[in-house]
């Protein structure tokens, strides 16, 4: 246990008892506890393994390698669809975690294995994301903006692309695209 970790678990109010189990049931599995993002994250040789972490509705294990398990018993979940690597295993209830201990025990271990064996998740490039009518459009008539779009990281290129391609009326995207040219051209991401 990382006691600087602790604050976290003592400041729970929803999930505090499958907090601590969830807890006990990863230390038992020879991780470090360390504290990343503000939530608990469990690491082997340094690399991330494991996080805990809180929603309204439920409690969860996120593995950052997830979609590399084998997840025999079906229990793992993508949060969105355009999340490629991570999995989570959602509770409700600490009977659930009890219940599960093996199961999550066995998908921690694997989840070490994969990490020893140095296997990578193929991720999909940005360019194979569809790029909205919408944006493509104010990409093609203004240089500058398409310049500076590229220029950004990939996974700047992805948030805006996830943005724009989010609503559904075309009016919608058209004032997304609008309202964020100026941060696109000043070389900044969505959230920057």
């Amino acid at each position: 246990m990382n006691p600087k970790v602790d604050f976290y678990f003592s400041k729970a109010k929803k999930w505090q008892e499958e907090l601590e189990q969830l807890r006990m049931i990863v230390l038992d599995c020879g991780l470090a506890e360390e504290l990343k993002w503000g939530v608990p994250c469990y690491t082997f040789q340094k690399s991330n393994i494991v996080l805990i972490h809180v929603f309204k509705e439920y409690c969860a294990l996120l593995f950052f390698k997830g979609a590399l398990l084998n997840d025999a018993n079906g229990v793992m979940t993508q949060q969105t669809e355009n999340v490629q690597a991570a999995r989570q295993i959602r509770f409700t209830n600490v009977r659930q975690i009890v219940e599960m201990e093996p199961i999550l025990k066995a998908y921690i271990y694997e989840a070490i294995e994969v990490e020893k064996a140095g296997l990578k998740v193929n991720f999909k490039k940005t360019a194979e994301f569809i790029i909205p009518e919408e944006f493509k459009n104010k990409l093609d008539k203004i240089p500058a903006l398409k310049a500076a779009f590229s220029a950004l990281t990939p996974g700047r290129q992805r948030a805006y692309i996830f943005y724009f391609s989010a609503p559904k009326q075309s009016k919608t995207r058209e004032a997304r695209v609008e309202k964020c040219m100026q941060q696109i051209l000043n070389g900044k991401g969505l959230d920057d």
